[in-house]
């Protein structure tokens, strides 16, 4: 069972972090190429919401795997979580580090998705209001992948964690 969930951990890990890293080298710099504002603005759009999809899909995965495999491990249980010298130890430690940077990406992905994400799209393509928005989009966006990479960092680390 545990290597099942890790095996889906991973997966979804991927799953999300391969999408950030498309969309961010692959996908947008090919379409700032787009000389039609209106038609670049409904590429990124189209892009965005069919990420949503796959990525918030594989957050959930992701979630739900690493509670299982926190179950397996043992450490979910009351009497792990709420004992002070869990979370001195170094796996508690490491545990703590991973679930604030989960919270900090999954802030800042909401925010994207559901603030400036739309308000991009809904701006008039071309406009000086448009480009504001999708560069403050685009920074939260490398903001979020930045984060990812912690968690994922993160999550090397506490595998290995006695």
């Amino acid at each position: 069972m545990y290597r099942l969930l890790v095996t889906l951990h991973v997966l979804a890990a991927v799953t999300w972090l391969g999408g950030i890293a498309f969309l961010a080298l692959v996908g947008a710099p090919v379409l700032r190429r787009v000389h039609d504002a209106a038609l670049r603005q409904r590429l990124f759009d189209a892009l965005g919401q069919r990420f949503r999809i796959v990525g918030w899909s594989a957050v959930a995965l992701a979630i739900a795997s690493g509670a299982g495999i926190l179950w397996t491990r043992g450490w979910l249980g009351a009497s792990v979580i709420l004992a002070p010298a869990f979370w001195r130890s170094p796996a508690g430690q490491l545990l703590a580090a991973k679930l604030v940077l989960v919270a900090l990406m999954l802030g800042a992905t909401a925010w994207h998705d559901v603030v400036d994400g739309p308000r991009a799209s809904a701006a008039t393509p071309g406009s000086p209001a448009a480009l504001a928005l999708r560069t403050r989009a685009m920074r939260l966006a490398r903001v979020t992948g930045g984060l990812a990479l912690l968690v994922l960092v993160a999550g090397v680390w506490l595998s290995r964690a006695p």
